[in-house]
């Protein structure tokens, strides 16, 4: 039973076109020829003909692009944009503050530091968000709290959930349709995995943690209890939350 699910997820792996390492689709982009012969991300997999797949890392796709990677595995004539890396992750925040945005339509968001807290102390905080450009002691003071109301059912990151901190407060603003939003939680639920998914995909693909630190401070922070995940720990935390992420995308 274990060798056919190892088969079955095998099988399931993509050939990335730059490194030509084998991944899950869920740690890569799929690009296709458009009718106008440009090359186009395909970031749900869904648009119809033949694609190729590359790591989902800026790098990797800036390189595919410059290199002229793309026709060469198409084995056909197709323009691939010099701002291609940074079209996809144009692609891949949208998708993210898309999925906010329908997770706060079903309620499933909280926002305001007080309100925030609140949650934080009943432990139904299952996410937290902070607006990128936020200060730093509002952060401080929240991680706090998570790990004051934690009672040991978290074992990961010191009682404190998940951070986000990709977005600055403008685009947390837009998604939520509120002003001035800095602090926002999420509570457990599809809508809040599906999110935290396509946030672990969009920091891996930056190079960044899922708050949004620079590997440099990464690297002062990892004696810390509450530093972010870094990108490599994103990128295998995707493919576990891809099932339930499908089925909220059919």
């Amino acid at each position: 039973m274990v060798a056919a699910l190892a088969s079955k997820e095998r099988e399931s792996e993509r050939t990335c076109i730059v490194t030509r390492r084998r991944e899950p689709p869920e740690a890569m982009i799929r690009f296709v020829r458009g009718p106008d012969g440009v090359i186009a991300p395909d970031i749900r997999a869904r648009l119809p003909g033949r694609g190729v797949w590359v790591g989902a890392r800026a790098e990797l796709v800036a390189e595919a692009a410059k290199k002229r990677i793309f026709a060469k595995s198409l084995k056909e004539q197709v323009e691939a944009p010099a701002q291609l890396a940074q079209d996809v992750d144009r692609l891949l925040e949208a998708d993210c503050l898309q999925m906010l945005a329908l997770a706060n339509k079903a309620g499933a968001v909280t926002a305001g530091f007080n309100k925030v807290a609140d949650q934080l102390a009943k432990s139904a905080a299952a996410i937290l968000i902070e607006a990128a450009d936020g200060g730093a002691d509002g952060k401080r003071k929240l991680r706090q709290s998570a790990r004051r109301a934690d009672a040991g059912n978290r074992q990961e990151n010191d009682g404190v959930p998940p951070i986000v901190g990709l977005f600055t407060s403008s685009q947390l603003d837009l998604a939520l349709g509120r002003t001035n939003v800095i602090h926002a939680a999420l509570a457990s639920g599809g809508a809040g995995m599906s999110f935290l998914s396509r946030c672990r995909r969009l920091a891996a693909y930056r190079g960044v943690t899922l708050d949004g630190a620079p590997l440099a401070a990464q690297m002062m922070r990892d004696e810390e209890p509450d530093a972010g995940e870094r990108p490599e720990e994103t990128v295998n935390a995707i493919g576990s939350e891809a099932a339930e992420d499908r089925k909220l995308d059919e």
